[in-house]
């Protein structure tokens, strides 16, 4: 695990506005593309950013937490300085967003939950049809990218 805000000091990744959560998703991804819309659509306070992995700012996000911007195997969640992944991201966007959604941290519970996490990443391009992050219509999305 880095220190937190180690990317400020990373000069392969661009300064940002981190004052906010910020997760880095596969945008050629629909899973990805679905789980961008449940983040803007229930994150009533709008503090969530979303950054394509395929943007130069995702990419060295990705390379500096030690993620595979090439093949990516999960997504990744900055808040106060830290990265969480897979399920990890999962249950701290739980968290944040509040409400009903504190409830995915039953997922803690789950003793293959990473596991299983990992297959359903692996095989996302065949679980669901390709989608372009940045392209999508909804305005809740594109007031939330940050490329």
């Amino acid at each position: 695990m880095r220190p937190p805000h180690s990317y400020r000091d990373d000069p392969s990744v661009p300064a940002f506005d981190d004052a906010g959560p910020r997760t880095v998703m596969d945008a050629r991804c629909g899973l990805c593309a679905r789980g961008a819309r449940w983040i803007a659509h229930n994150d009533r306070a709008r503090a969530f950013r979303i950054v394509p992995m395929q943007s130069p700012l995702g990419r060295a996000l990705f390379t500096h937490y030690g993620l595979d911007p090439d093949d990516p195997s999960s997504w990744l969640l900055i808040h106060e300085g830290r990265a969480f992944t897979a399920t990890d991201a999962i249950l701290r966007t739980g968290a944040l967003l509040g409400g009903p959604w504190r409830a995915l941290a039953l997922l803690r519970l789950l003793p293959f939950r990473d596991a299983a996490y990992h297959a359903v990443a692996r095989n996302r391009y065949r679980l669901s049809r390709p989608a372009d992050l940045c392209a999508l219509p909804d305005p809740e999305i594109q007031a939330r990218l940050l490329q």
